[in-house]
C-alpha cells in the first residue's frame, strides 16, 4: 500500500511540474499588446509563444542583450493587433565599429 501511495504521489508531482513547464511561457496571441507590453516593462526580458511551434524573445532595453548584440524593435502577434510593437530583439548588427 505504501509503494502504491508513493507511487501516486510522484506522479501527481510529476504532472504538476509539467503544467507549470507549460504556464513559463505565455502565448503572445493571447494577450493584448499592451499586456505584452507592459509584461516586458516589468519583467525586462519574456519569451512569448508566437505560434503553434514557434517562440521568440523580447527585451526591454539592451541591458538584457549579450555583449556584442543590439537592441532592434521587434514586432509580434497579439489577439487585438496583428504587428505590436512589443519590445526589442537582441541581435549581432550588420555592421560594427
Amino acid at each position: 500500500m505504501k509503494s502504491i501511495m508513493k507511487t501516486l504521489s510522484i506522479a501527481v508531482l510529476v504532472v504538476l511540474s509539467m503544467s507549470q513547464l507549460a504556464l513559463a511561457r505565455p502565448d503572445l496571441r493571447q494577450m493584448t499588446c499592451l499586456q505584452a507590453q507592459q509584461m516586458v516593462q516589468r519583467n525586462g526580458a519574456v519569451v512569448f509563444t508566437t505560434g503553434q511551434y514557434t517562440f521568440s524573445r523580447y527585451v526591454l532595453d539592451r541591458r538584457f542583450c549579450n555583449r556584442g548584440e543590439a537592441a532592434f524593435p521587434q514586432l509580434g502577434p497579439t489577439r487585438d493587433n496583428p504587428r505590436c510593437l512589443v519590445g526589442l530583439e537582441c541581435r549581432q548588427p550588420l555592421f560594427s565599429n
